[in-house]
């Protein structure tokens, strides 16, 4: 756990430099990426620190959504304060949340997953050409 001087310095921001955080869910791990204010120092000389969470995608003795159990441990670092796993997140000290996630590119390149129906209407015809993500000309 850092020390509350994050927390001091997230609030004394006045909300202007929140924690941005970033999540890749994949099939195995998820992986979470928090940035946020820190005062200036030899280790984090830009003023900003990054950390780094690496879950199980599924370890539902231990939580049941890895996304938000990434983002509830980058907000405990970034301020200090504990935020319980079965309590709501407060999100008064994110400036935003960005994710990502393979599972579904990884079903269709494993072939696995429900039979499923492509519609495409007029203009978008390329998509079936496209729709295997084998694109040896992409830039033509």
């Amino acid at each position: 756990m850092e020390t509350t001087d994050n927390r001091l310095l997230l609030e004394e921001c006045g909300g202007k430099h929140r924690v941005r955080i970033s999540v890749d869910r994949g099939g195995t791990f998820t992986d979470c990426v928090g940035i946020f204010p820190v005062e200036p120092t030899a280790k984090d000389p830009s003023g900003e620190r990054v950390v780094v969470v690496k879950l199980l995608s599924e370890d539902p003795t231990h939580y049941s959504d890895a996304p938000r159990e990434g983002i509830r441990r980058i907000l405990e670092i970034a301020t200090g304060s504990p935020h319980p796993r079965d309590a709501l997140l407060a999100t008064e000290n994110i400036e935003s949340i960005r994710m990502g996630t393979t599972v579904a590119t990884n079903a269709l390149l494993e072939r696995k997953g429900e039979p499923c129906a492509l519609v495409v209407t007029l203009g978008f015809r390329d998509l079936l050409k496209i729709g295997n993500q084998a694109r040896p000309k992409i830039f033509d």
